[in-house]
């Protein structure tokens, strides 16, 4: 199966909180989309793997996603060498991505800033044709996105460009509260975390709404590019 886009996420969750309304909106528009997850949040204060597994599906299946697979790295652990890197260009050359939606460049987190780099050069490694890989006992052809863009997460970064995602809003937040074990609940006697606040789950929205108040719209999901943006005509711009 081609993809479209391919978002990918140091943890399950990732993806949702942060680039979830864009996906929503390409799938909408009749693009193929998928998630790759790098870890399975083991290292996670609440809940399990094996729990964030079933939430990691759950979010999927709500977001409408054609794919989602799991590499299984080290939470906290994974590098970003070569063994890495070419399981992910194992799933590049495997789905054909147009677009690679990824962890933000810096953040809170230090899997999120390692994600980042690990995923932006096993983009570029995957187009050398001189590194062989397969899959189901089959050699791969070289496959590199088109563009790679960095989404933003826990640490507020100034974006180069903005999605409106204010139809796919609640969609978002659906797809943010299938980690039911991660986020606000009332009913939890699990330990407190930055992330489990009702402050935090508040954030998810306002966060967008402000992004989206700057440019004119209800809600929006931010990024980091690369390379410059480019536009066809000014007129592109809203």
């Amino acid at each position: 199966m081609k993809l479209d886009i391919l978002a990918i996420g140091a943890h399950p969750d990732d993806v949702e909180l942060s680039c979830s309304g864009t996906l929503a909106k390409e799938i909408d528009n009749g693009k193929k989309v998928g998630i790759l997850d790098l870890t399975r949040g083991e290292l996670g204060t609440r809940g399990t793997s094996d729990i964030r597994d079933k939430e990691a599906r759950d979010a999927a299946s709500i977001l409408g996603v054609s794919i989602r697979e799991n590499l299984g790295f080290r939470d906290g652990f994974f590098v970003n060498n070569e063994i890495h890197q070419l399981e992910i260009i194992k799933i590049i050359r495997k789905f054909r991505p147009e677009i690679v939606l990824c962890n933000a460049i810096q953040d809170r987190h230090i899997d999120h800033g390692k994600g980042s780099k690990l995923t932006s050069d096993s983009c570029f490694l995957s187009g050398l044709r001189k590194i062989e890989t397969s899959m189901d006992g089959k050699l791969q052809e070289a496959w590199r996105p088109k563009k790679v863009y960095h989404y933003i997460q826990w640490q507020i970064l100034k974006p180069d460009f903005v999605v409106d995602i204010s139809r796919y809003m609640d969609k978002k937040m659906e797809s943010v509260m299938a980690y039911k074990s991660q986020f606000y609940d009332t009913n939890s006697k699990a330990p407190s975390t930055p992330i489990s606040s009702k402050n935090f789950k508040d954030s998810v929205r306002y966060r967008a709404a402000d992004l989206g108040r700057i440019i004119g719209v209800e809600y929006a999901e931010g990024y980091t590019v690369e390379r410059y943006p480019a536009v066809d005509s000014i007129f592109d711009l809203i």
